[in-house]
């Protein structure tokens, strides 16, 4: 008898196996396996059978890659997996936002999505069955989950659109787009692009839609034949009508009054001052029964509507219309000794944003179950509770911080400059000190201009800027640099970054179950006149690239032919540490003979140049060069010309008189000017020393100086 009863849904999905199972694992959990070629994911769903009585949805995400899954072993000590990389914390992210709106209002049952990868192809990322193993765990749940979704990758290869690309197909495509779809809407947008314009974005969203359409159909047939029966969610109390009427009428104007303060903690204030007084005033009855929850309900429930329709009539909180960028400051350099520094503040958003440049052993060694690699380039954004005048225990990064860092990251992937024109590993720091919306695009902003401040040469300044929407039925309206109040009281946050050239970095979450084409389409567009608009600001504080911080590690790149490399690094690398500590520089080498010399002073850094030159000299005929004499034997003397080459002095060629023995005339450690009289087809070099003595050694070293 079997223990397990397996159901499986599936389809070829563009040109890939793609199939949803459950019954087979995980059976006292709503669980499925989702498998995509043979990557596959299994995703189990928990939902208490208690309310929580928290006043926001108690939903955990978690995704975690096990080694396993691509017969690998985990780093570390104890060769286990431990804390969650960063791949696994914004994964985690990107199936969490677009199933966090489709929870219905009043459900308050802590609920548990976890996604674990057990078999990874390393071709098929394991994010996207992740996001549409969520979704197919809900709706055979008893959840009500007022799903499906499915989440796809959209790449675009020669101009043409991939859908769920491999990770090679990546590596040659302009775009790299991860889209959430209902049945009707987009309800997600996350990814980067190099430099594309807002119509090929709204192309790529169509594009998602509609090949995701197939999986949206097999969610449904599956719920349909497998799903329990769904929880029922009690309505949420009406206040009582008259208990509002009496609010309307004695506080609502109050409300309003707070809600044309223009600047945050003033409007706060005055926010705080309205809602005492409503709850001293309507709080508790004339015989004692208490309203206060009702009250601060009805507050929030009218502070929404007031804000909302300021809005819908082209004035919001701090009086700006619906297009209109905040004011911006920016000041670059004032911070000493860093190496690139900008104060970027826009309107109550603020931010020190700083570049530190290093070497090749500051890059950070990326590792999953798809890829490994080195990156030259970070972003790490940091948001203390002082920034919104909050008190809160020091953590470490969280998911928010980690996610809006790689956001900002993100933007600039396309616009750095390659690794053989500047060779520096990057490193950007973003501190907000003072938060009232889009804090991750002022990092995006900030960055871009301490890069440039640093002598980082940039293709171009990178901006970003953050989109809201207002909808009501079918009228909606799109708003420019949003503020903290807008993204909470609004039903969308968008953000865009890019360059004069297209956008190279976007993210959408939404509070409302979709949105269309047209709204993305407006929002698109607004967002480029508001990113261009703020260029200008960046390019009138710095157009181009200043000179390289003289603060900054020195750096010389040079080639050498890769079957010259063991010369450089000699016997058991006994050349390159003595150049090394003869230099005081940091000199790397790459196979195919890429050679990056650091150091602290120019002059440490063109010397190791200098050397390495000459050792990787060719030697040729009729050349000068002062050698040392190495060892003497009975027929002749061996002298080092360039460091590790020797020749061969004969006897002979050692003085223009008749010498009984070498040791008569030259002792090893002597120096003195020689010529090359041949160079066999082994390498053997044969030397003179009495051709060469109208040669003088400063003159032959003064030339060699010269010409290096």
């Amino acid at each position: 008898m079997s223990l397990n009863h397996p159901k499986t849904f599936a389809l070829e999905w563009e040109g890939k196996k793609f199939s949803i199972e459950t019954g087979r694992v995980a059976k006292q959990a709503n669980s499925v396996i989702v498998r995509m070629e043979d990557t596959m994911v299994l995703v189990t769903v928990v939902a208490s059978p208690d309310i929580n009585p928290q006043p926001f949805l108690p939903l955990t995400v978690n995704y975690q890659q096990q080694n396993y899954a691509a017969g690998k072993f985990p780093g570390g000590f104890f060769k286990r997996e431990g804390r969650p990389s960063e791949k696994e914390v914004l994964t985690s992210r990107l199936i969490d936002r677009p199933i966090r709106p489709l929870f219905p209002d009043g459900y308050q049952h802590e609920t548990q999505v976890i996604a674990t990868v057990i078999s990874a192809d390393g071709q098929n990322d394991s994010d996207i069955p992740a996001m549409i193993g969520a979704s197919a765990a809900l709706m055979i749940s008893e959840i009500p989950f007022q799903g499906p979704i499915v989440g796809v990758r959209v790449g675009r290869v020669n101009g043409k659109l991939v859908l769920n690309p491999t990770v090679q197909e990546l590596e040659t495509s302009d775009l790299s787009a991860i889209i959430a779809v209902s049945a009707e809407s987009v309800v997600m947008v996350e990814g980067g692009a190099k430099f594309l314009s807002e119509a090929d974005i709204v192309a790529a969203l169509d594009f998602a839609f509609e090949k995701s359409q197939p999986v949206i159909e097999l969610q449904k047939r599956m719920a349909a034949e497998l799903a329990k029966k769904k929880m029922v969610i009690a309505e949420p109390a009406q206040p009582d009508a008259a208990l509002v009427a009496e609010f309307e009428k004695t506080i609502v104007p109050k409300l309003r009054e707070a809600a044309s303060v223009t600047t945050k903690h003033a409007r706060y204030a005055a926010y705080s001052v309205v809602k005492k007084e409503a709850v001293a005033a309507l709080g508790t009855t004339a015989d004692g029964v208490d309203r206060v929850g009702q009250v601060k309900a009805i507050f929030d429930d009218f502070k929404t509507e007031i804000v909302r329709k300021m809005i819908q009539d082209n004035r919001r909180v701090d009086s700006r219309d619906t297009q209109t960028v905040r004011p911006i400051e920016i000041e670059l350099g004032w911070l000493p000794r860093a190496h690139g520094s900008t104060l970027f503040t826009r309107g109550e958003t603020q931010a020190i944003v700083t570049t530190t440049l290093g070497t090749s052993a500051d890059e950070i060694k990326q590792e999953s179950l798809e890829y490994n690699y080195y990156k030259r380039f970070y972003l790490h954004y940091n948001f203390p509770a002082y920034s919104v005048g909050e008190v809160k225990r020091m953590m470490p990064p969280g998911r928010r911080e980690i996610g809006h860092g790689n956001l900002a990251e993100r933007a600039f992937l396309h616009a750095l400059p390659d690794a053989e024109v500047f060779p520096y590993t990057i490193r950007v720091v973003s501190d907000i000190t003072e938060s009232n919306g889009s804090s991750s695009m002022a990092s995006v902003c900030g960055g871009s201009l301490s890069m440039m401040q640093a002598g980082v040469p940039l293709k171009e300044h990178v901006a970003g800027v953050a989109m809201g929407l207002v909808k009501e039925g079918d009228d909606f309206i799109i708003l420019t640099d949003i503020l903290g109040d807008e993204d909470a009281l609004g039903d969308m946050d968008f953000k865009v970054a890019g360059t004069r050239s297209g956008i190279t970095s976007f993210q959408m979450d939404i509070k409302i179950a979709g949105v269309t084409k047209e709204i993305m389409a407006k929002a698109l567009d607004q967002a480029k006149a508001a990113r261009l608009h703020i260029i200008e600001k960046m390019d009138a504080a710095i157009s181009k690239p200043a000179e390289l911080s003289p603060l900054a590690p020195r750096l010389i790149t040079m080639r050498i032919k890769p079957d010259r490399i063991g010369e450089v690094i000699g016997p058991g690398g006994k050349v390159i540490r003595a150049l090394c500590a003869e230099t005081g520089a940091k000199i790397d080498i790459e196979d195919d003979g890429l050679i990056k010399i650091f150091s602290v002073s120019a002059a440490g850094a063109e010397e190791a140049r200098r050397k390495i030159e000459m050792i990787t000299k060719e030697v040729e005929r009729g050349q000068y060069y002062v050698g040392t004499v190495r060892k003497i034997v009975d027929f002749g003397a061996f002298v080092e010309i360039l460091p590790g080459t020797d020749g061969l002095v004969h006897i002979s060629e050692i003085a223009e008189e008749r010498i009984q023995s070498v040791g008569d005339v030259i002792k090893e450690g002597d120096q003195f000017v020689v010529v090359v009289l041949d160079v066999d087809p082994q390498g053997k070099i044969r030397l003179s020393r009495k051709r060469a003595f109208d040669k003088t050694v400063d003159e032959v070293r003064a030339a060699s100086s010269g010409g290096s």
